[in-house]
């Protein structure tokens, strides 16, 4: 496996075909050439439609779980991420979300961090879970050069199949 997401999430899982292939793949992610693209589903409206977001964060593994700080913080790794408003729903908002870095559960600790957690995320903060245990937070876009073919590679997901997720692709 060469891309992976949180258990909770859907969206675009990368593998290698083949052994040959996978630390290829795995130098792409790690010079950051790859752009992912994500998709997220909130209930309380950003203080702005755009922004980045930067924040150093701490894993917690006995919890599994990790805390975003506003500045460095001894075993902290920091983390950028920016987010655009996309639509507006009647009760959430989509944000598009791209990142800079790639830390544990990153869009989920620093969206919530922003007052805006995920919807059905029980785990930073939102009030109530997803009737399927999931949560609203979609890999919707993979790109990359291929590494040997240099062919330009775009995989894009489609929405898990309800009511909310459908609203998002409605004009």
């Amino acid at each position: 496996m060469v891309h992976r997401l949180d258990r909770p999430t859907t969206g675009v899982v990368m593998f290698a075909k083949t052994s040959k292939a996978l630390p290829r793949l795995n130098k792409l992610f790690a010079d950051k050439k790859t752009s992912k693209t994500y998709w997220a589903l909130v209930k309380q409206e950003p203080k702005k439609a755009q922004d980045t977001l930067i924040h150093w964060l701490i894993k917690n593994p006995k919890n599994n779980k990790s805390t975003a700080y506003t500045k460095e913080t001894t075993g902290s790794k920091k983390a950028i991420l920016h987010y655009k408003v996309i639509k507006e729903l009647d009760n959430y908002f989509l944000l598009d979300v791209s990142l800079e870095t790639g830390r544990h559960h990153q869009i989920r600790v620093q969206l919530a961090s922003m007052g805006s957690p995920i919807k059905g995320d029980l785990k930073y903060g939102f009030n109530r879970s997803n009737k399927d245990a999931s949560i609203s937070l979609h890999a919707r876009n993979l790109q990359f050069i291929h590494p040997v073919s240099n062919e330009h590679i775009d995989v894009s997901a489609p929405l898990p199949n309800n009511s909310v997720w459908d609203a998002c692709l409605k004009n």
